[in-house]
């Protein structure tokens, strides 16, 4: 009787053992399943942001160069007001610059499937918070000074008041279009000032804007390098 009831101690020891053993494995297999699972959605949507960010440096590439040309346009338009020598076949160009804002666009589907699914698919801290700033700070931030911040709203803060100074000065074709401008421009010299302040506030604001730019884009290229080695590691 003892060995008997001992034997089936041992057999039902040995069958809980088992069963323990099946259960946290089938409990490991499930957690490491999942793992993968959010892994891969992870890096596709890293792939996603990344593509996304492809794209946002082409927008900042564009609108980098139409501040650098508005800032061409306010020296330009600095050197005429102040009589000194100018190209007179550019005076159309510079003019259509001079005062031209900017949009903001930004490829943001890859970071709100990111925010729907779970910030914390991202598992490298430095990254997730990287992007989390580069999205929520930076992109917020640059779309406000290019299409809310007034100083930044050339056209309307800026335009009349040159215009209405610079237009009696141009010459015009007969379809209407700017041909050229005579000179020396008939303007006091207390105008001349107050368009050469214009000008120079301008092109403050373009080189601050420009700078911002400037740190966005290293930003973005450092995120996609960590994007880059992460899918490739």
């Amino acid at each position: 009787m003892k060995r008997k009831k001992t034997t089936n101690w041992k057999n039902r020891g040995f069958e809980f053992l088992s069963i323990f053993i099946a259960v946290i494995s089938a409990f490991a297999l499930n957690n490491w399943n999942e793992n993968r699972r959010d892994d891969n959605s992870g890096n596709k949507i890293l792939i996603e942001i990344s593509n996304g960010l492809k794209k946002d440096l082409d927008d900042i590439k564009l609108n980098k160069m139409g501040h650098q040309m508005g800032i061409s346009a306010c020296k330009y338009f600095g050197d005429l007001i102040s009589g000194k020598r100018i190209d007179k076949d550019s005076i159309v160009s510079n003019y259509f610059i001079l005062t031209r804002d900017f949009v903001s666009i930004q490829n943001v589907a890859g970071y709100e499937t990111l925010k729907s699914q779970g910030l914390e698919l991202i598992n490298n801290d430095s990254l997730r918070l990287q992007i989390i700033s580069l999205y929520e700070y930076n992109y917020n931030t640059l779309q406000k000074l290019e299409e809310e911040y007034s100083e930044m709203q050339f056209q309307e803060s800026y335009f009349k008041e040159i215009n209405n100074e610079l237009a009696p000065n141009f010459n015009f074709d007969d379809n209407g279009k700017i041909s050229g401008i005579n000179l020396p421009l008939k303007i006091t010299e207390d105008k001349k000032k107050i368009l050469l302040s214009y000008l120079w506030k301008i092109q403050t604001n373009r080189e601050f804007i420009l700078g911002f730019y400037g740190e966005i884009e290293n930003k973005i290229l450092g995120i996609q390098q960590q994007i880059s080695t992460k899918n490739n590691s």
